[in-house]
Formats: C-alpha cells, structure tokens, sequence
C-alpha cells in the first residue's frame, strides 16, 4: 500500500505501508542501533516522535512479550528501509507488522532511510505526517504545522507517567500493599519519580539491590519524605524539560534530603533544578553506539542514548557542580555530580536495553551513595 512522508520544510518521501491503512502526526528522528527494535518501539521517551532506523533490515527476529520497555507501543509510526516478515527466532511469538496492527501504529518500508537520515542530519528533525489517504506532497506539507505540535515546549511525561504509586516486584509492577516497603531492612528503599519509565531502568535497580517505589511524576516532595526513602530516582522521558516545573521544583525541594540519581530527562531536570539550562539538539542522539568518556576515570564508554534536549555544559554551576561525563561526537554534557550533595545524572541510558553495558556501574554507584549514608 503506497504512503507518504512529508515534512515541514517541503520534503517529501515515498514508501509502502506493511501495516495497513492510516495516518501519523510527530517529529521525525533517526535511530543508529542495529538491533533492539521492539525497545526502540516500547520506550516511553519516543512518545510524539515517528523514528526511523539507519539499520536497513528490520523485523528479522520477530517480537517477544519479555523485551518490552513499557507497557504498549509508544513511537508515533515505525520507518525502515526493509521489512522482514519472515521472522526467525525462538523467543519470537509475533510479527513485527502483527504487532503493530495489534496497537494501532503505522509502520512503513521501501524508504529511503539513507537520504532521509541525512535530510535530518543537514537540517535538524522536524515534523511530519505520514499517511497512506493522501498522498500529494504539498497539500500534505502544507497541513504539517497546523496538525503537528513543535516538541520544543512540549510536557508529555504527565501524559505517560504512572496514574498511582506501584511497587516493582518479581520484574513487574505491584501493588505497594499496606507495609510500603515490604523488603527494607534487606534492600535500600527507592522513590522512583516516573516521567516515562523504562522497565529495564526498573529491572536494574532490582539487581543493585533496590526496592522500587515508582511515583507519579506531580508526586510532591512532602508525600516523598513522608515515605522515607533511603534513596530518590528520576527517569527518563520524552519532550520538552523546561516546561516540567512541577518536577524542578520537587527536586530542588529534595536535593538536600536523600541521594539522587537521575537519567536521561531526569538528568535535564535535575540540570535545571540545579540552576542551569538546556536546549534542542540539531538531531539529538540515538542509538547503541554514542561514544562517552568518563572525565574521573578516563575511560570511554559506548553508551545507549535517546534524547532531543540537552543540558548547557557552560550552564551548570561550576562551584558546586563537577562534570563527569563528556560526548566525543560533539562535547556535549553527558553527566555531573554534585560537590557537596549525593546528587548525580547521567544523560545516556546505562540500563541500555538494547545497547552495550559499559555504564551498569552508575547503578551501583547509586546504591553505594544510600549505603553510605545508612
């Protein structure tokens, strides 16, 4: 079934759905992993966005219901260049197209991902329609930047993050029951803030020895010291931070209260809460293979990242705040702790999944912070 991709500049490109007829609004991004599409699929970050992949064969292997980030599909509509619908895999219960259908997303191929990715490299990520119901590029551009909102300014972690408090238990969620924290004596008691989960952040925490609370992202900070964690989380998520005051000004209120480890736009809020800023990335960074290096150590990491803001490095205050971790691509601020507060961030993804675990530490680190301090 023909479709086409129209961006806001005028740009238009051909393809095929393999998923069925439809429609799709969001911002167009590239993701560089060459595996991990259904993580990329379920990661509550893409929320609002359509990602295409630079790998050129997608949905060789299948889907499986244990590598899942989150609860459903979240990315806007899937581009590939090839789709397979042959999958091998003994984990493989469904097709990628299958379950697509299943959750209502668009997913096209026969694109040409390699002038497309270069498109946005050259000219930032934009919006977008994708449709397969009209296919004159002009008429379709033309409707791009009344239909599409613009990701900067955007808050869509209150639209992903959890309704009420759960526990994670046994690799999945749970109620809290009436003891709170069932296992604390044995296990460090964690307030997780969700601005967009991913489960495999909440599958680590549990190995490093934690006992997960995951909080509603509007949590205040007086609910939180009423629970009296021994240590306090803040997730990744999509959009915009800058218009997350809520959160800001919960993590300011607590900064000086437990250790603190946030990733990914818990590290931008944490940044801004702080006192610094942040801004849009040209293109941001996604993907398995975004070379970081660890300022203490001086080592370099080969991170997992997905992000569309960044903290400003010239930003953060330098008295107070030491910086920890730098990109190689383009220098820009990756992670920082603070000098005189157990706060610490890290703008990449060292849960992974998918991508290398060369940043598992900073899990242990966290835990080593509450140890510390019991």
């Amino acid at each position: 079934m023909q479709a086409l991709l129209a961006l806001e500049d005028g740009r238009a490109f051909q393809c095929r759905s393999f998923t069925g007829p439809g429609e799709a609004r969001g911002e167009v991004v590239f993701n560089t992993g060459m595996t991990g599409y259904q993580e990329v699929l379920t990661d509550p970050s893409y929320r609002g966005q359509m990602v295409t992949m630079t790998y050129s064969l997608i949905g060789n292997y299948g889907v499986n219901p244990e590598d899942v980030e989150s609860a459903k599909v979240q990315v806007a509509a899937f581009l590939v260049r090839e789709y397979q619908p042959n999958y091998s895999n003994h984990r493989a219960t469904l097709s990628l197209a299958e379950y697509l259908r299943s959750q209502g997303v668009l997913g096209v191929h026969d694109l040409d991902t390699r002038a497309l990715t270069r498109h946005l490299r050259t000219r930032g990520a934009m919006r977008a329609i994708l449709s397969t119901e009209e296919l004159d590029p002009a008429s379709l551009a033309r409707r791009v930047s009344g239909e599409v909102p613009c990701m900067a300014g955007l808050d869509l972690a209150s639209g992903l993050s959890a309704p009420r408090p759960y526990l994670w238990e046994n690799g999945a969620p749970a109620e809290p029951g009436p003891g709170l924290w069932k296992h604390r004596k044995k296990r460090f008691s964690v307030a997780a803030y969700d601005f967009g989960v991913k489960y495999n952040i909440l599958r680590r925490l549990d190995e490093a020895g934690c006992e997960t609370m995951v909080l509603p992202a509007r949590t205040p900070a007086d609910e939180v010291r009423a629970m009296e964690p021994e240590g306090i989380f803040l997730s990744n998520g999509p959009g915009d931070p800058e218009p997350l005051r809520y959160a800001q000004d919960t993590i300011a209120g607590l900064a000086d209260y437990r250790p603190m480890f946030g990733i990914c736009l818990g590290h931008q809020l944490m940044g801004l809460a702080l006192g610094g800023k942040t801004f849009k990335l040209k293109f941001g960074h996604r993907g398995a293979n975004q070379p970081v290096k660890n300022l203490r150590t001086g080592r370099v990491e080969i991170t997992s990242q997905n992000h569309g803001f960044c903290v400003d490095v010239a930003s953060m205050p330098g008295n107070d705040v030491e910086i920890t971790h730098v990109n190689l691509n383009d220098n820009t601020l990756e992670g920082f702790r603070h000098k005189k507060l157990p706060l610490f961030a890290v703008q990449y993804h060292p849960e992974a999944s998918p991508g290398p675990h060369d940043a598992r530490y900073l899990f242990d680190d966290f835990v080593e912070s509450m140890r510390a301090r019991r």
